[in-house]
């Protein structure tokens, strides 16, 4: 059996090495995909353009406006007259923000009083407008604690009694980064494009190329013969975890706080659903064109629904069942606990638990449909 076993993993790795451009595509272009993504892939808003009407014009409206643009989110792009030149600059895209303070604002903060400052956001892109509108209520809320501070210190007692403060501290990713909660999920993503499609192209280029019969007619046995193919890319896929895990940590410093332990077998039951899905294919499928197309109508599902970025709470109840099949979307909760919250067994066995029951499944049609295909 081993003698067997050990021929055909020869044969596949000097099938799928054999040409020089698919070590590239194997081993250097999920590098270079998680670096890509991981710098492309940013829902931080920095610099955005800022038109300023300023009809005050006074210390307090400038002092406003230069605390605001140092904060580094906003940049001072130009200054207008009237609503109308920043309906227009909103319109062609030119700003993001149009700021309006309007006469009387150092009058009102002088009193004590609550002075208004309007703000026109570009909303055509609603995922950044929610960054811009978020970054606004922050600073609107920082300059009032100022200013409450300020006051209170000249009256020498509180003007506003029973005033809350809220402090808010984000947990696992204190700076609200992007790349520590897209690099994991990328691992995810690439692990299952690759593992699919070799493993969709595996028994079907035996049939495309006519020598399947040649492998039936060999003493190796049914589950061997799956061994032999599958296996290598079980070593590729892991392989791939590693080297994206060192980028990852390399370049953007997201390094994994929870069991790496946990992380082997957390790949090798995701493996079990991305070997079986595609190896289903490769015995359905007729060409290799026909296996890559099949995958990559599956892929693209897949990542949709996996909360790579939707978090799948925001689906509808239907969609949100349709996920419970998805192994994407547990290995994406997986990879991300085990990267940013450090968490183990105790908090996620129950996706775990959903790998290897839909694991185990696909592997047993897949193998059931092989062994009716060949037999």
């Amino acid at each position: 059996m081993f003698e067997r076993l050990k021929a055909m993993l020869i044969k596949e790795f000097i099938q799928t090495f054999r040409d020089p451009r698919m070590r590239l595509v194997l081993f250097i272009l999920p590098m270079v995909q998680t670096v890509i993504f991981g710098y492309a892939v940013n829902m931080d808003v920095r610099k955005i353009p800022t038109a300023v009407i300023d009809r005050d014009n006074s210390p307090q409206s400038r002092e406003l406006l230069q605390v605001l643009f140092a904060s580094g989110h906003f940049r001072d792009s130009i200054r207008l007259e009237n609503e109308q030149q920043a309906a227009r600059l909103l319109d062609s895209g030119s700003v993001r923000v149009a700021l309006v303070i309007n006469h009387g604002l150092a009058g009102q903060l002088g009193a004590g009083k609550a002075a208004t400052v309007q703000a026109l956001v570009d909303g055509s892109d609603s995922n950044t407008a929610g960054v811009i509108l978020g970054y606004l209520s922050r600073f609107a809320e920082a300059q009032n604690i100022r200013l409450l501070t300020e006051q209170t210190g000249r009256s020498g007692f509180p003007l506003l009694s029973g005033a809350v403060r809220m402090e808010a501290r984000a947990w696992f990713n204190p700076d609200l980064a992007s790349p520590p909660f897209y690099v994991p999920a990328v691992i995810a993503n690439i692990l299952y494009i690759i593992t699919m499609l070799l493993s969709a192209m595996a028994v079907v280029r035996e049939k495309e190329i006519g020598t399947i019969e040649q492998v039936i007619v060999t003493p190796i046995r049914k589950y061997e013969f799956i061994l032999g193919k599958t296996l290598p890319f079980v070593l590729i896929g892991y392989a791939n975890v590693f080297l994206i895990s060192l980028v990852g940590w390399l370049v953007f410093r997201v390094p994994v706080r929870g069991s790496i332990t946990l992380l082997i077998v957390a790949t090798g039951l995701f493996l079990m659903s991305s070997l079986g899905t595609g190896l289903f294919l490769s015995t359905i499928s007729q060409t290799q064109q026909q296996a890559k197309m099949s995958a990559f109508f599956i892929i693209f599902i897949a990542m949709l629904l996996s909360g790579f970025a939707f978090p799948v709470e925001n689906m509808p109840l239907p969609v949100q069942w349709l996920t419970l099949i998805n192994p994407v979307r547990w290995f994406m909760e997986i990879i991300r606990g085990l990267y940013l919250k450090g968490v183990g067994l105790m908090i996620l066995w129950k996706q775990l638990l959903m790998l290897f029951l839909i694991g185990s499944a696909v592997l047993g049609v897949a193998v059931a449909r092989f062994r009716k295909t060949v037999g």
